[in-house]
Formats: C-alpha cells, sequence, structure tokens
C-alpha cells in the first residue's frame, strides 16, 4: 500500500468520501487558463494539478516530502512544471510579485504573508483547505474524546490572509461524509492522512482496531465528517 502521492484509488470499494459542492478541481482549471504565471503549492504527488487542460507559459509547483516529488516530477511532466522541495515551514524561493495565480488544496501549512508576497497586485490565491475537527469521529474512536482546535477554522484562515493584506472575495464551507467499510481502509487512511491520528501506528492502535473491526462487522460501515472550506483572496492593485 503506497503511501507517497495523493491517489486514493486503493480505496474503491472500502471507503468513501463525499466531494465538495463547489469542485475545486474545475474552478482551479477555470483559473489556469486567464493565468500567465501560476504556482500550486504543496502539490503532493501532483495528481489534482496534472487534471489541468490548458497551462499557463509559466507554471511552478512545490513539495515537500521526497516521496511526492518524484511521483510529482513524472504526473506534471506533460505539462512542463517545475516541481521544487520546499519545506512547508520555509518562505517560498521565488521573487516577489512572480505569479498571478497560487493555489493550493489541502495544505498542511499557510504562509500567507509569502503568498501575499510572491502575488502580483491583482493576483489570486485559491485554495481548499481541511477545516477545524475533520473526522473527529474517528480521531475520537482511536484516540478518545479530543478537543477540537481553531488552527484550522475558515474565520482563522480570513484574519491571517487579511492581515497579509489579501482581500477574502468567496469563502464557502461544507462537511462531507466519509464511510469505512473495513478496517483496513481506516489503516491505510490513518497511515496516509497523518494528522487524523498523530503518532498512529498498527502495533500502538492494534486494541483500537480490532474494536473497530468488531463494530463494522456487527453495526455496518463506520461513518466519519471531513470538514472542508474553499478561500480566495486577492491581493489589491
Amino acid at each position: 500500500m503506497p503511501v507517497e502521492g495523493w491517489d486514493f484509488s486503493w480505496f474503491d470499494g472500502r471507503a468513501t468520501e463525499d466531494r465538495p459542492s463547489w469542485g475545486y478541481s474545475r474552478i482551479m482549471a477555470e483559473r489556469m487558463i486567464t493565468s500567465s504565471a501560476a504556482l500550486d503549492i504543496q502539490t503532493g504527488g501532483g495528481e489534482v494539478l496534472a487534471q489541468v487542460l490548458h497551462a499557463p507559459p509559466v507554471l511552478a509547483a512545490t513539495e515537500s516530502w521526497p516521496p511526492n516529488i518524484e511521483v510529482a516530477e513524472r504526473n506534471l511532466r506533460s505539462l512542463g512544471v517545475s516541481v521544487v522541495e520546499v519545506a512547508d515551514h520555509a518562505d517560498l524561493p521565488f521573487l516577489a510579485e512572480s505569479f498571478d495565480l497560487v493555489v493550493s488544496r489541502h495544505p498542511t501549512v499557510v504562509l500567507w504573508d509569502e503568498i501575499a508576497r510572491v502575488l502580483q497586485p491583482g493576483g489570486t490565491y485559491l485554495s481548499q483547505q481541511v477545516g477545524a475537527g475533520t473526522n473527529r469521529e474517528l480521531t475520537d474512536f482511536m484516540m478518545g474524546h479530543q478537543p477540537i482546535g481553531k488552527g484550522r477554522s475558515p474565520q482563522r484562515a480570513v484574519t491571517a490572509a487579511e492581515a497579509a493584506g489579501l482581500v477574502v472575495v468567496d469563502l464557502r464551507e461544507q462537511a462531507l461524509r466519509t464511510v469505512f467499510n473495513d478496517v483496513g481502509a481506516v489503516v491505510y487512511f490513518l497511515r496516509k492522512v497523518l494528522w487524523t491520528v498523530p503518532g498512529f501506528t498498527l502495533e500502538g492502535y492494534r486494541g483500537r482496531l480490532a474494536r473497530l473491526h468488531d463494530r463494522i462487522q456487527s453495526e455496518g460501515p463506520f461513518v466519519a465528517h471531513a470538514q472542508r472550506f474553499l478561500i480566495e483572496a486577492r491581493r489589491p492593485r
């Protein structure tokens, strides 16, 4: 079960997650058509960016995890994307006002000041992000009740964007039903989406996983809810 990249096809028939109604990939692709220079931050394996049919003349991507970089380079080669290794907390290695479009799907860290710096006046930042309390049902089952932090709240994102000098022009939120049909799907999910149960190991959670298996066998699929929000912000001209 490879954990690099963001290809979730292994879950076919074993787990499902509803998709947000706004269609991030479609909106991003539409923005790319009119862009002259774009940047995808924390591209993962480049799976989402690879769906773009009309790439701008300049297109770059960043990624922090070395195994993902090789996958991204392969997936994005046909688009001529320059994939740059950048730590999630590091400044972006690009000149100020380099891009008229910056995008990011499910970033682990958002450096709003850096985004504002590399955006051209009038440029746009478009991002789909993981909201606070996402899949908390699974987290609580595995770890016991956990408080929901505000670090990933849409309101905090708006405040941070505005503090960096950007103007938020769109904000949408949605809870998405996530269904796990067997405990193997849960294990794979927790190995890929590390923040759901920090420090997860098969050995350390064997007892909880056994309980979850029994519950699925007796009660049916385990249901959680992923929180997502779409934020679009612009740098004033």
